[in-house]
């Protein structure tokens, strides 16, 4: 195909998919890493420990390069609105428009208020006032995540609009638009995995401290609260998972039906564990099956009836194979981290958490998993609702800005290049910190005249 004549619509998917999966690492990161340095200062000034000092002062470091990498690259995802997708902001800006910006005007300019205490008003200011910015920090990332969750779900479950002249969407109703149908499952299903992703990461650097016995003191308060997650949080994810798949089923049952490789609908559809979907032949090739198991999960009933893929024309099908294959790597690693919680919980009882080697190599492998499982869920989630941009009312292809599929190339080629270097650095940064570990500091006052730990009566 000649350079000019590139398709401008997949190429603008492909720029937003690059740029959108850059992006959500970080929030995924930083919404569970504030709550975490929350609960550890929280712990520090309750305690009076210095090791939990220690280790808030490393993760803040973490902390503030994660949440400039995911404002710059949030920014990016802003403009790609306006220059890829024109003709959506066009069509839908008046009812996604004021939910980004309620974003940036209640959570952003929260976050970015306080964050400057977080980060530099140690010692400047008190220790409570400190205590309450990361508080507040920690809460600003969980209201940007309500707000682009709730623009999100709008996209997958429409609701509270109206099409007018033009095919101009109206809304009429903004608590129809803000809950829609979709946004509390996909919210604290988000949310959870935020948690989950922070709690591995933190369990696999401390299980790499453990096994390579360096701070050894901080190590083990950090694995035994990422190890606390696994157990309570994980299982918690895997009953709201279900609910969100219900609610999946009732409104995008194309999705679903990618999602298990059914192409017939089925009553009492079995459970595809792996095969290989082949939209060519409109079937599952090589499929492991458990019979009945898909219909007794997506419906609470052995014998409930689940819509196959052939119900729908070709053309409003989703891309079939990279559903079916993304739910799975989602599903087994989630199955992964509760396990390890079942483990970790075995452990302690046996008074070995701390010094079983094949458990602290075990963590270790995991500490990327809660990146890989948001990534794979987010491309369940866009993916699955293809070809709709605004599920069954604007289709992506009536979406995309009048560009030359050619610049869109050039562009894309640009963000690689740039994306390599930039978050290349941050990476490095944070490994670097990583590779320090919490650094034990002179038991001091934090401000002339001020105890260290306020909370605790002398």
């Amino acid at each position: 195909m000649p350079f000019t004549e590139l398709d401008p619509v997949l190429l603008a998917r492909l720029q937003f998919a690059f740029t959108v999966s850059f992006h959500i690492i970080f929030p995924a990161f930083t919404i569970g890493l504030a709550s975490f340095l929350a609960v550890v200062e929280w712990r520090w000034l309750k305690t009076g420990n210095t090791l939990y000092r220690d280790i808030y002062k490393m993760w803040v470091k973490i902390f503030a390069v994660t949440f400039g990498m995911g404002v710059v690259s949030g920014v990016v995802l802003s403009y790609q609105f306006g220059t890829n997708w024109s003709v959506f902001s066009d069509k839908v800006g008046n009812v996604i428009g004021p939910l980004l910006g309620y974003e940036v005007l209640t959570a952003f300019f929260l976050e970015s208020s306080f964050l400057g205490i977080m980060l530099f008003g140690w010692g400047r200011v008190s220790p409570r006032m400190h205590f309450a910015a990361t508080v507040i920090v920690a809460a600003g990332t969980l209201m940007s995540a309500f707000w682009i969750l709730s623009a999100n779900s709008w996209m997958q479950t429409p609701g509270g609009f109206e099409v007018r002249e033009g095919g101009i969407f109206f809304p009429v109703n903004w608590i129809d638009v803000i809950f829609n149908a979709s946004f509390p499952y996909r919210f604290a299903h988000m949310v959870v995995a935020a948690y989950l992703t922070t709690a591995f990461v933190i369990g696999g650097v401390s299980a790499w401290y453990l096994w390579k016995k360096r701070h050894e003191a901080q190590a083990r308060i950090m694995f035994a609260m990422a190890m606390l997650m696994a157990v309570f949080v994980a299982p918690a994810q895997l009953f709201i998972g279900d609910l969100h798949g219900l609610n999946t089923l009732q409104h995008q049952p194309a999705k679903v039906a990618a999602m298990e490789g059914i192409w017939e609908t089925e009553k009492g559809a079995a459970l595809r564990l792996f095969g290989w979907p082949d939209e060519e032949a409109e079937e599952t090739l090589y499929a492991i099956e458990i019979p009945k198991l898909a219909s007794l999960i997506l419906t609470h009933d052995a014998e409930g009836e689940i819509k196959g893929l052939k119900s729908w024309p070709k053309e409003d099908r989703p891309p079939v194979a990279a559903v079916f294959w993304s739910f799975r790597v989602m599903v087994a690693i989630g199955m992964a981290m509760i396990l390890t919680g079942v483990i970790a919980a075995v452990l302690h009882f046996r008074k070995r958490l701390f010094d079983t080697r094949w458990f602290q190599l075990w963590c270790m492998m995991l500490t990327p998993s809660g990146f890989v499982a948001v990534l794979a869920g987010w491309f369940v989630t866009e993916i699955g609702r293809q070809p709709y941009t605004v599920y069954g009312v604007l289709r992506t292809s009536d979406s995309v800005s009048p560009v030359d599929g050619a610049h869109v190339a050039i562009s894309l080629a640009a963000f690689v290049v740039v994306y390599f270097f930039i978050f290349g650095a941050g990476s490095y940064y944070i490994l670097r910190q990583i590779g320090k570990g919490p650094q034990p500091q002179a038991d001091k006052p934090e401000m002339p005249g001020r105890a260290s730990a306020p909370f605790i009566k002398p």
